[in-house]
């Protein structure tokens, strides 16, 4: 009897002891992430910590636990090569609709499924601080309101599809200049009433499941190791349970990221490795409880979003979706935006129109910010082909104006070798990226344009997709003596030689970017050229061409004046607006010369302005009658662009940031870079940013915050406000809008929010809610905006929270910040 209760014993021990809750599907997320984690001995845990191989959270095999895929990034998962590019981040928000934003975050998750992919990096949401940083194109806004309300529907579409969002770059990224060194400091108040909002919000009303840590520091203190931004914050303030994970090399010390509430270091463990860790551990420098907390938040969303039991990939969706495209040309239609429309130039009206010249260095190509959100399209609508595609019996006149890489590269002529007859260069493919050991191949190659998610695998065996190297060399023969600019774009490093001198050098991991020299060449002489270039885990992107240094102006006047419309794109592109630079605020060379010019040849001048935010317009903008802001429009954005023109699409969208009339107006341009060299950047323009700040100052801008241009009329009548009843604060702002014009077309209301006589400083009127409906002609629109106490709060530092004060408030309501159509005063009691 004895014997049967002892083996009873050890029966019920061995069933406790060894039974793998974390395998059982009916367990709760917290019990099958403790079981799990209590199963990993510590050089595992440290080793989870750390990304592998460029874009994985490794898996753990003897567990059973799964590789975990991350990619790139907010505008299109272009990591496993071609993918749908949607339009830049802010272009979603100058759509001002929540739903156009829920459906781009669905169609990114789709995207990801089809890649397998667990956790997209995006959306980016910093402030638009300055029209210089260089991946404003990948934010949203310079509201805290608005960035939270397409922040939030971003998240929500994304992981409704099992991908996990990643919200960046937490935090006060809002510029790219020296990023990694220069801190940005902020007192706690404007930190948590301009900058942090979007990141709650999209944390507590829309579950963001990771959060990514910026290059920068912030008070002082890398965003890494920030305790206060990652611990005090996030966690305790906000609740946040999820992953806090590093942006590339973006961790500067194992100890300080390990105790300042870093989870994940990527892409893979430099600092927070077993070497360091572990010594340090036993040093009682860092608390084994502590790795494994950052174990657990990462196993925790393994859990929550079911990586563990089911297959990522969805092979039912495919990869070049219809679904996405479609998602991409709505964004495009409602997001760009109509700032200017003289003498009702546009629409376009083809009864008159019959001829278009079509001009400018971005009109006959795919345009998009650079840098790592870069996304090659499986095809691609430029300015010129939607033009086309509309047709109407139109005449298309087509000049670049200024020089274009697609033909330089194209015309180019090399010769092998000296004396040689036969064009190309001698092309030398190496399968790792040093150039090292006997080519995996050789080849003539008459021109170097290799891109656009082009699969070397397929087409050169024994090359791989990306890890690889090349070589070009021959010779170039000018034709007569002048000067001639040579120019290499790729994403990654390479290097120029012309004669003996190495004339370009760009050996290092990067984006996409474009690097030109003039070099005076006499005629009848030959000069070597060599050309190297590596792509490491990014696919092949490299182009080469060299062409005589002058301007194409002749023949853009000429098409123009003969032409019933003139259309001039112009603006930025992935090399000169992208990642890790800032970028000028004056356009690049030779366009504001271009536009004036075509201005002159022809009054009927359209200008449409590529840009991730603001330019110097200065030169033009009262000589052009009409001006369409395309941000970036995506791979449908010509499509859009030509819909626009003739009137197919009524333009909806309105800016989400102030264009100022010159840099000089923005509010942090006394503060925005660092002069004095100590590595510090005060924003000392505080709570008076965007906005915020045109209110209460003599100078205005270009054009407001919420500004754009319809082909119609609104006019807004009947406010009614009401609160409910009940504890909460609960207000009920109602409104009719008549569209008074002859088109049917989009409105978007603004409802700001006025204290008056506060007690604090608080900006004069900042936005609380908005509505966009489509309305017909002639017909009207009932609107309803609720507004609850946080539409009248604000941070008070005494709490570490936010709180409103019983008093009057103005609630005004427009069609942009400088444009209130109705306003009312109320009273708000505790």
């Amino acid at each position: 009897m004895k014997h049967l209760v002892i083996v009873g014993i050890l029966s019920c021990f061995s069933m406790s002891g060894f039974a793998q809750i974390y395998k059982d599907k009916t367990a709760s997320v917290e019990d099958r992430t403790n079981d799990l984690l209590h199963r990993m001995t510590l050089e595992e845990k440290i080793d989870y910590i750390g990304g592998y191989k460029g874009f994985y959270i490794r898996g753990i095999e003897r567990l059973g636990v799964p590789e975990i895929k991350l990619t790139d990034g907010p505008v299109g998962t272009h990591k496993d090569g071609k993918s749908t590019a949607y339009p830049a981040g802010v272009l979603t928000a100058s759509t001002w609709n929540r739903e156009l934003a829920y459906e781009l975050g669905k169609q990114l998750g789709r995207d990801s499924r089809a890649r397998g992919v667990h956790i997209l990096l995006g959306p980016g949401v910093n402030i638009l601080r300055s029209p210089l940083c260089g991946r404003n194109f990948e934010y949203f806004t310079e509201d805290p309101y608005l960035n939270s309300q397409v922040a939030i529907g971003y998240v929500k579409g994304l992981q409704d599809q099992k991908v996990v969002a990643t919200l960046k770059h937490y935090a006060a990224n809002n510029q790219e200049w020296d990023r990694n060194n220069v801190s940005s400091d902020i007192d706690e108040r404007v930190l948590h009433e301009i900058y942090l909002p979007v990141y709650k919000a999209a944390i507590q009303e829309a579950g963001a499941g990771a959060v990514m840590d910026s290059y920068n520091p912030v008070n002082g203190v890398h965003a890494t190791q920030n305790d206060y931004l990652n611990n005090q914050v996030l966690r305790k303030q906000w609740g946040f349970d999820g992953i806090v994970m590093s942006d590339w090399s973006a961790t500067y010390d194992a100890v300080e990221a390990a105790n300042g509430g870093l989870d994940l270091e990527m892409p893979r463990a430099k600092w927070m490795n077993k070497e360091n860790l572990i010594p340090a551990i036993k040093a009682g420098k860092v608390k084994e409880a502590t790795i494994d907390e950052k174990v657990k938040r990462i196993l925790r969303i393994m859990f929550r979003f079911g990586f563990f039991d089911n297959e990522q990939l969805d092979s039912s969706i495919p990869y070049n979706n219809p679904d996405a495209a479609k998602a991409a040309l709505e964004l495009a239609r409602e997001g760009i935006v109509l700032l200017k429309n003289e003498n009702g130039l546009l629409p376009l009206n083809p009864s008159r129109v019959k001829s278009v010249a079509v001009i400018g260095p971005n009109a006959n190509s795919y345009i998009s910010g650079g840098g790592s959100s870069y996304t090659f399209p499986f095809h691609s609508v430029s300015v010129l082909d939607g033009l086309k595609i509309a047709g109407q019996e139109l005449q298309i006149s087509y000049a670049p104006g200024v020089p274009t890489l697609t033909e330089t590269v194209t015309n180019a002529a090399f010769y092998t070798e000296a004396g040689s007859c036969t064009r190309g260069l001698k092309a030398e493919y190496f399968d790792n990226i040093r150039l090292k050991g006997t080519p995996a191949k050789t080849v003539i190659d008459t021109i170097v344009n290799i891109g656009n998610g082009w699969h070397i695998a397929a087409e050169n065996k024994g090359i791989p997709y990306d890890h690889c190297s090349m070589r070009w060399s021959g010779v170039v023969r000018p034709e007569k003596t002048t000067n001639y600019r040579f120019i290499v774009r790729g994403f990654d490093g390479f290097r120029l030689k012309v004669g003996t001198e190495m004339v370009i050098n760009e050996w290092r991991d990067q984006g996409i970017t474009t690097r030109e020299v003039v070099l005076a060449l006499e005629a009848g002489k030959e000069y070597p050229v060599i050309l190297e270039y590596f792509a490491n885990v990014h696919p092949v992107d490299i182009s080469f061409g060299w062409r005589e240094d002058k301007l194409l102006f002749d023949e853009a006047v000429e098409i123009a004046r003969k032409s019933d419309v003139a259309i001039v794109n112009i603006g930025f592109n992935e090399s000169s607006e992208r990642e890790s630079n800032d970028r000028p605020f004056e356009l690049p060379e030779y366009q504001d010369s271009l536009v004036q010019c075509i201005t002159a040849a022809n009054p009927n001048t359209v200008v449409l302005l590529n840009a991730g935010g603001n330019v110097d317009m200065s030169k033009w903008i009262n000589k052009v009658p009409s001006l369409l802001h395309l941000w970036y429009a995506g791979q449908e954005g010509g499509t859009a662009v030509a819909e626009i023109l003739f009137g197919k699409v009524n333009p909806s969208g309105k800016l989400p940031v102030s264009f100022e009339k010159k840099w000089e107006d923005n509010p942090a341009y006394p503060y925005y870079y660092d002069t004095d060299g100590d590595k510090r950047v005060e924003y000392k323009e505080g709570l008076f940013m965007g906005y915020r700040h045109y209110d209460i100052s003599e100078t205005k801008p270009q054009f407001a915050f919420g500004y754009g241009l319809s082909y119609t009329t609104f006019k807004y009548s009947d406010l009614r406000i009401n609160r409910e009843k009940g504890k909460e604060l609960v207000i009920k702002v109602r409104f009719t809008v008549k569209n008074t014009g002859k088109y049917d077309g989009a409105e978007t209301a603004q409802v700001y929010i006025r204290p008056i006589n506060p007690k604090v400083e608080r900006p004069y009127k900042e936005l609380k809610g908005f509505a966009k409906y489509f309305i017909r002609k002639n017909t009207g629109q009932e609107m309803e905006i609720t507004l609850n106490k946080d539409a009248f709060s604000y941070y008070k530092t005494e709490l570490k929270d936010f709180d409103y004060d019983a008093g009057s408030y103005e609630v005004l309501v427009g069609s942009a910040s400088d444009d209130i159509r109705l306003r009312k005063v109320i009273q708000i009691e505790k």
